[in-house]
């Protein structure tokens, strides 16, 4: 079986992770949602990446580290505090900005901008703008969520929510959806 201590590690993880710890930010994504991300990344050339919820940055390493150069991320993160590391270990990459604040007001005030790839990792995104963000997705983009398998910190009839959103991207005919019973619960869809 392979482990995924097999895998190449961008340089970076283990200080967000340290750093993470420091202020008490355990929600980043696990190792197997991390490598997924880089290599759904490195499958689109030329691109425009969205992330929603930045956390500490350590899924923003992951992707860059498969972003090709001539791609760009933009990641949006509420908690100032989380941004200050992300920025601290990726703000010399750029192929990637940086947006301190809400990830709802974020999306609803884009305009004329569409994505090749969307991670979702907040709410916003997720469980409300759900349908402003797929709008930003091309034809052909991915769209990318986790944390939908029951978890022990899940607040009180979150899985609920989680059903009703699985419910809601099935229902869709403008997606193509692999759901993966994997890590902590993964959906991946292609806009059609």
């Amino acid at each position: 079986m392979i482990q995924t201590k097999d895998f190449k590690i961008p340089a970076v993880v283990e200080s967000i992770k340290k750093d993470a710890k420091e202020v008490g930010f355990a929600m980043s994504c696990d190792n197997e949602t991390a490598t997924l991300l880089r290599t759904l990344a490195s499958s689109k050339r030329n691109s425009k990446f969205l992330e929603l919820g930045t956390g500490a940055g350590l899924s923003t390493s992951w992707i860059l580290d498969g972003m090709d150069k001539d791609s760009k991320l933009i990641t949006v993160e509420l908690d100032e505090t989380l941004h200050k590391i992300a920025k601290r270990h990726l703000e010399n990459d750029n192929r990637v900005e940086f947006v301190t604040g809400d990830g709802e007001v974020f999306v609803k005030s884009i305009e004329n901008q569409k994505f090749d790839f969307i991670f979702a990792d907040t709410w916003p995104g997720k469980f409300f703008v759900l349908d402003e963000t797929l709008e930003l997705l091309n034809t052909g983009g991915l769209y990318i969520i986790d944390d939908l398998l029951p978890q022990s910190n899940w607040p009180e009839r979150h899985g609920e929510k989680v059903k009703n959103l699985i419910d809601y991207l099935d229902s869709r005919n403008d997606l193509s959806l692999a759901k993966l019973n994997w890590s902590t619960g993964l959906i991946i869809a292609t806009k059609i």
